[in-house]
């Protein structure tokens, strides 16, 4: 349970620095667009996974 805590923290985390990489552009624009768009799609991708866990988790104890 603990692990689809993390896992659902670390999503929502990799989509803030997504959009932060993307707005302070810290690497050359090209590079910071990609590279933003690449961690937000990941988080949304954790995020997506975790919340499957959370209901198989829920069906199983029923």
């Amino acid at each position: 349970m603990m692990f689809n805590w993390l896992s659902l923290v670390a999503g929502i985390c990799y989509v803030v620095l997504g959009i932060v990489m993307m707005v302070y552009k810290f690497l050359e624009p090209i590079y910071a667009y990609s590279l933003g768009a690449v961690l937000i799609l990941y988080g949304i991708f954790r995020i997506w996974r975790a919340i499957a866990k959370f209901r198989n988790t829920e069906e199983d104890e029923d």
